[in-house]
């Protein structure tokens, strides 16, 4: 599945799918967006994690990593989502990263290039993904490619002791409970 997009300037931007011994470029490209988003102390994975996400046997998230010049300078990690409206799964775009310097090159465009090819050739109806209110520089981008906001839906997300009183976890100091 390596493709090379031809910027019409004689350096070609290859995109392909990471290998294992990516994950630490991967891992590092992760955290550059962390950074930028401001969230930084957010990141928890660390290349085990990453590596067992990605390439452990069955992995259900999957990366591509786009070069310039040999050199990797962005990413694409995603999975499969899933539509009960059309019964089909979908792609979705996890985390999408291009660094600074490489930027106005081709690399995003290329990377979402090749994600929507894989939708395409899975026979997937939809590639789908999130973006922060702010960041407007990838609005316009991912705007000028052909893609809608969802402006109607609002992302939530339930975690640490809200996700435990949820799951019906005990306390703190609470001896674990029967399951089931």
């Amino acid at each position: 599945m390596p493709t090379v997009v031809d910027r019409g300037d004689g350096v070609g931007v290859l995109v392909r799918p990471a290998r294992p011994s990516d994950t630490a470029t991967v891992l590092a490209l992760v955290r550059e967006l962390a950074e930028y988003e401001g969230a930084a102390d957010q990141v928890e994975a660390g290349e085990a994690d990453l590596n067992e996400a990605l390439f452990a046997p069955g992995a259900r998230a999957h990366a591509l990593v786009a070069e310039l010049g040999g050199e990797v300078v962005g990413t694409a990690v995603y999975f499969l989502s899933f539509s009960t409206w059309t019964g089909r799964h979908g792609l979705y775009l996890e985390d999408l990263y291009v660094r600074p310097a490489a930027r106005r090159r081709g690399v995003g465009r290329a990377l979402l290039g090749a994600l929507a090819s894989e939708a395409l050739s899975r026979g997937l109806p939809r590639l789908e993904w999130s973006v922060l209110d702010w960041n407007e520089p990838a609005i316009s981008f991912y705007r000028a490619l052909g893609a809608t906001p969802m402006d109607e839906w609002t992302t939530f997300r339930v975690t640490g002791e809200a996700l435990g009183a949820l799951g019906g976890a005990p306390g703190p100091g609470a001896a674990p409970g029967p399951v089931g």
